[in-house]
Order: C-alpha cells, then structure tokens, then sequence
C-alpha cells in the first residue's frame, strides 16, 4: 500500500476503489463523497476488520532479495514461497485514523453493515522471509497513508485546469 517515496509511482485504480487506502485518499480529496467502513461489530481490537497492509517499497524489496535468494541458489527447490506482510494487522479503522493523523485531514465515513465473504482478521506470517532472504519491514502504516496521500494529491494537482 502506500506509494512510492518518489511519488512517482502509485495506485490508479480504474472505477471506484475496491482496495482501503485510495478509497480513503479518493475520499479525502473529493472523487467519492464518503467512504463506507463495512461492520463495526466483529471480533477486534475496534470492531472493524484486520488486514496485513504493507508498503509498496518492502514488497518491491523483497522481490529484490527473492531474486538474489534464488540467484545464489540457495532456494531448496525450484520454487520458494514467501509471504510478505508486517505480520501485524491493522484494522479499517485504525487505517483510517493513522491517515488522519498524518494528513490532517476528517475523513467522511459512516460505518455500514458487513459484507458478505469478509473474514475478520487475516495477516501474514513472514517469518520465512525474514530468516531465509534477511527481508525486514522498513514502512509502517503511516508512511504508507502519507504517501499514498502525497500520491493523490499529486494526481489532483496533475489534473487540475491551469489559469
């Protein structure tokens, strides 16, 4: 999630947002005009659902070191797997709380009902990765909120008419 620190690079959905972080941004900087949180009620640290969100950055080092991993042929098999998260969850609305914070802005959210096929928490356990690539986490959710932020608001700025 997030976007590059360049802020070259981002997340440009087509239609609306079906992922957290640019339905927050989208929200924040006008596209939608609210955003729903689906269920308060499930079995978390708040009531929203828990998901593993890691940074844009971490997952493109991670393929770096998977790559050099496989190079020096130090891979048991022809094929490895990974997963790749924090291994923390996160919840909807500490996202949301956490954009806040580092943008200054409300956000427009209402919470709405649950929807079908959410599971309540999922997140990762990387430990594979950690020990057998040397990966560790260099982003958290705030670095990701900000420049996911800093990327819509350069797509604003990119779009807007000039005088």
């Amino acid at each position: 999630m997030g976007a590059h620190p360049s802020i070259e690079i981002g997340e440009l959905p087509i239609g609306r947002p079906q992922n957290l972080f640019p339905a927050i941004t989208q929200t924040a900087i006008g596209k939608l005009p609210k955003m729903t949180v689906h269920g308060a009620d499930y079995d978390t640290r708040d009531g929203s659902c828990l998901r593993d969100f890691i940074h844009v950055s971490d997952i493109a080092h991670a393929h770096t070191l998977a790559i050099q991993f496989a190079e020096g042929k130090k891979n048991a098999s022809n094929y490895e797997i990974f997963n790749l998260g924090t291994g923390n969850g996160v919840t909807v609305l500490e996202a949301i709380n956490a954009f806040e914070r580092v943008s200054g802005e409300k956000l427009n959210y209402e919470i709405g009902p649950r929807r079908a096929g959410d599971v309540i928490a999922i997140y990762a356990n990387n430990d594979h990765a950690v020990q057998s690539l040397g990966w560790d986490i260099q982003y958290g959710i705030d670095d990701m909120m900000s420049t996911a932020w800093a990327w819509e608001q350069k797509l604003k700025a990119a779009t807007a008419p000039t005088s």
